[in-house]
């Protein structure tokens, strides 16, 4: 499974203003230390605002911040909000599924329990999970890059 580059820029402005909880980010900011587009990041920011994890602060010294608790923010629930669905294969999309095995094939069942397996992890992490890795020696606290061992 893959995640759309919209929930990749989510995640990592939650995990950028996580780490930067002292003060207001701005876009910009995040945008350059990810290399990532301005334009898209604020399509992110401005849904991100909409769902209450995030607020923003209008004019010259405006910026955005974390709205909750690090603690708070689930990233089960964060991908589930940004991702717009979670087709394996044809046969999940009861609107385009023209798979002639699907009566019969087991596949489906294989990987509705893949994705729920994923998505269970997911669920057991929170953004200050996500913090509290990044900012260990070793992490790349600057990028915000995750991995686990």
């Amino acid at each position: 499974m893959r995640l759309t580059a919209y929930t990749d820029y989510t995640l990592r402005t939650l995990i950028y203003l996580g780490m930067h909880r002292d003060r207001l980010a701005t876009i910009q900011d995040i945008a350059d230390v990810h290399g990532i587009s301005k334009n898209h990041l604020m399509k992110v920011v401005y849904q991100l605002g909409l769902s209450g994890m995030v607020e923003t602060v209008r004019g010259r010294n405006g910026g955005l911040r974390l709205k909750l608790e690090p603690e708070m923010i689930n990233i089960g629930a964060v991908v589930r909000h940004s991702e717009t669905d979670f087709y394996m294969a044809e046969c999940f999309d009861p609107g385009s599924n023209a798979c002639t095995l699907a009566p019969a094939c087991a596949l489906k069942g294989v990987l509705g329990a893949a994705t729920a397996a994923y998505l269970k992890v997911l669920d057991g992490v929170t953004l200050a999970n996500l913090i509290e890795h990044s900012a260990k020696p070793g992490g790349r606290a600057d990028k915000a890059i995750i991995v686990w061992k």
